[in-house]
């Protein structure tokens, strides 16, 4: 055993250097755990946006003036009047996404508890914005409306109050979702790509002979591959998480970073491990290419970070939810969103585990294969 961590410790340090003599391959890494995660975070938002309004106030009482002053950004630009004979032409030509049209005596109903209604017209095509500008529309009319009958007492006998509050992200900002979904799968992509790269690197540029003729087994080089390509991976993610997610964009981290960065190890041995199984089953880099991404896109898809789980159907969830791309999602929004402990995710690093196992162990038998086959 000893020998085999020498041995392990000494390729893993010849790899290490390869790696960080590749310049280009350094910049991806360095541009993946940097500027792309500013940009995701800060240009790629999911809430509503300097949407643009317009509004047709028919009543012009200080119920329809309340209404108009709660459109504010920046969610939302100030609205702009507008005849009611031009609403059609304005939204056919893409000036306006939303259109609020306020109908006459618009407060002395809401007063006399006739239930007037306000019509919001809604350009479609802007698809996100949209839907969830309608809803935001509502929540605000709503909290007008009701501040409006309190200041007036008539609300005053109310027997129940219902109160939100949000414990992480109170400001729903997409941000702090974004950016730490954006690390996961930065480590998902890179960490499959580098470690398929360093093998296949080997085979093409004719190394591998090399290897052949050291007394070394194939175990030994495969995981000293799994641990050079992985620490990088390692080191660049959680430095990302703490300058990049946390200092720059003043995310908060809710729970314990040392877990996270437990359970990134597990995750990075399985992932590589998968990495490193794909890379003997492809002959070249362009093939392994093309294999590499549909099976990123499957993971990335089932894993939860760029749909919820729940909204997809029965079947593709019991899928989805062995996966370990989805296992590492669920963990780091449980850690990292809401202060989770091991006790809470340990079924995830189970899970992540045994699919490393299995992994390593494909990857291990294929390696000696093509070892052999070299030879």
């Amino acid at each position: 055993m000893s020998r085999w961590l020498i041995n392990v410790w000494l390729l893993g340090v010849k790899e290490l250097r390869s790696v960080l003599k590749d310049v280009t391959l350094m910049a991806l890494i360095v541009f993946a755990f940097t500027i792309a995660i500013q940009l995701v975070a800060t240009g790629l938002k999911a809430e509503v946006s300097n949407a643009s309004v317009a509004i047709v106030d028919d009543d012009h009482s200080e119920l329809s003036r309340r209404l108009r002053d709660a459109v504010r950004p920046p969610y939302f630009k100030p609205p702009v009047d507008i005849a009611r004979g031009d609403v059609s032409a304005a939204m056919d030509g893409g000036r306006y996404i939303f259109v609020i049209e306020i109908p006459p005596r618009f407060q002395a109903d809401v007063l006399a508890r006739r239930s007037p209604a306000v019509q919001i017209l809604v350009d479609a095509t802007a698809m996100t914005q949209a839907g969830l500008g309608a809803v935001d529309f509502q929540r605000i009319f709503a909290a007008e409306t009701l501040d409006f009958l309190h200041a007036r007492g008539l609300l005053a006998a109310l027997p129940v109050t219902v109160t939100s509050q949000i414990f992480f992200n109170p400001n729903s900002q997409s941000a702090w979702y974004s950016s730490v979904m954006q690390i996961v799968t930065n480590v998902t992509v890179l960490s499959i790509i580098l470690v398929g790269a360093a093998v296949i690197r080997e085979r093409e540029h004719g190394t591998i002979e090399h290897l052949l003729v050291m007394p070394v087994r194939a175990s030994e080089i495969a995981f000293s591959k799994i641990l050079a390509n992985g620490l990088v991976i390692f080191l660049a993610s959680i430095a990302s998480l703490w300058f990049v997610v946390h200092g720059a964009l003043a995310v908060p981290l809710a729970g314990s970073l040392a877990l996270f960065a437990g359970a990134m190890v597990l995750y990075l041995f399985s992932v590589t491990s998968l990495g490193m199984w794909m890379a003997t089953l492809a002959p070249s880099m362009p093939q392994f290419g093309l294999f590499a991404v549909p099976v990123y896109a499957i993971a990335y898809l089932l894993s939860g970070a760029a749909t919820p789980l729940e909204s997809m159907p029965p079947a593709i969830q019991i899928v989805a939810r062995l996966l370990p791309t989805t296992q590492f999602v669920s963990l780091s929004q449980a850690v990292l969103y809401r202060g989770a402990q091991t006790a809470t995710v340990w079924p995830e690093l189970a899970m992540i585990c045994g699919w490393g196992v299995l992994f390593v162990a494909l990857a291990v038998q294929r390696f000696r294969s093509m070892l052999e086959r070299q030879g």
